[in-house]
């Protein structure tokens, strides 16, 4: 099971947050063969190029489209239901697929940031269920949760749904991963650097007063605002992507003439971005390789795009 990890980083420079952020407004293609459901064995290659690994793929669903990746929703009918608080998370909710016919599925936590709601992240729990995941999107137990105590609360949710919660039979806790927004985007780094095991790390428009990463080993993708003032790309999503050096994968994706809340709406090109990365890596599906390398152009909504590719 998922290990706690150590509330130590991200603690400082709160109150300066907090008076930047009263300025603001806050949120309350050919395919690889394969039917749905089937498990695939492949080679893939990591950071390294020489370094080969066996490794499943779960496929779950159709082989993607270009038009499927950005659609509201996937294949999966879906249900949700409220995750009440304790467990060490202020309760949240949980959406999954209703069919049980393709075997268990890979989760996604995510958290919101300061002073967010799990309302910023909840767009994210039909597009992904839908798709073929359980996702529980949390609210913390303070809105000033500092970024790694937001990690801790990820971990906890992650390990509630696989251990108690009405779903953990339909959710493979060998295939886990973590997600956030701003100081949950921080918090998403900082759980993966402490907990290896996980799958994947989606970071959006983070934010954390720690800005090295290298122990990161997990695949982990970035997504960045141009016009961020709340977590400038030049001293958050850019640094924290160029420390991702241990990463087996990473990517760096800049929203143009965006600002810190682009991640918190539905959007085609992050909803695309996330569902290839998650079905990438938490699936290991093959199939998703296409949208993430080679690397998407700049123009249009990307300002910015990064790989390991």
């Amino acid at each position: 099971m998922p290990k706690p990890t150590k509330t130590w980083r991200g603690k400082l420079a709160l109150s300066a947050l907090a008076i930047s952020l009263a300025g603001g407004t806050l949120l309350g293609i050919a395919a690889a063969p394969g039917s749905a459901g089937e498990t695939t064995s492949r080679q893939s290659a990591g950071t390294t190029a020489n370094t080969l690994v066996d490794e499943q793929e779960y496929r779950r669903g159709p082989a993607p489209t270009a038009q499927s990746v950005i659609a509201d929703r996937g294949p999966f009918a879906f249900r949700q239901e409220s995750v009440p608080a304790g467990s060490g998370f202020a309760g949240g909710t949980v959406y999954y697929p209703t069919d049980t016919s393709q075997g268990t599925f890979g989760a996604i936590a995510f958290s919101p940031g300061f002073l967010e709601n799990q309302s910023a992240v909840s767009w994210y729990g039909p597009r992904l269920a839908s798709n073929g995941f359980v996702v529980v999107t949390i609210n913390t137990n303070s809105g000033f949760d500092a970024p790694d105590q937001r990690a801790d609360q990820l971990m906890a949710a992650l390990e509630w749904l696989t251990t108690r919660s009405s779903v953990r039979t339909r959710v493979d806790p060998n295939r886990l991963a973590v997600a956030g927004h701003s100081m949950g985007g921080g918090g998403a780094l900082s759980a993966v650097s402490e907990n290896p095991e996980l799958r994947a790390a989606i970071s959006l428009t983070p934010w954390h007063t720690d800005n090295a990463w290298s122990e990161v080993t997990v695949p982990t993708l970035i997504v960045g605002a141009e016009r961020d003032w709340i977590a400038p790309v030049r001293s958050h999503a850019e640094p924290f992507y160029q420390s991702l050096t241990g990463a087996r994968e990473r990517a760096y994706l800049e929203m143009n003439n965006a600002n810190h809340f682009v991640t918190n709406r539905s959007n085609e090109t992050i909803g695309r971005t996330v569902l290839a990365w998650a079905k990438r890596y938490v699936d290991n599906d093959s199939r998703y390789e296409q949208f993430l390398c080679p690397a998407p152009q700049a123009g249009g909504p990307i300002e910015e795009y990064r790989s390991s590719c």
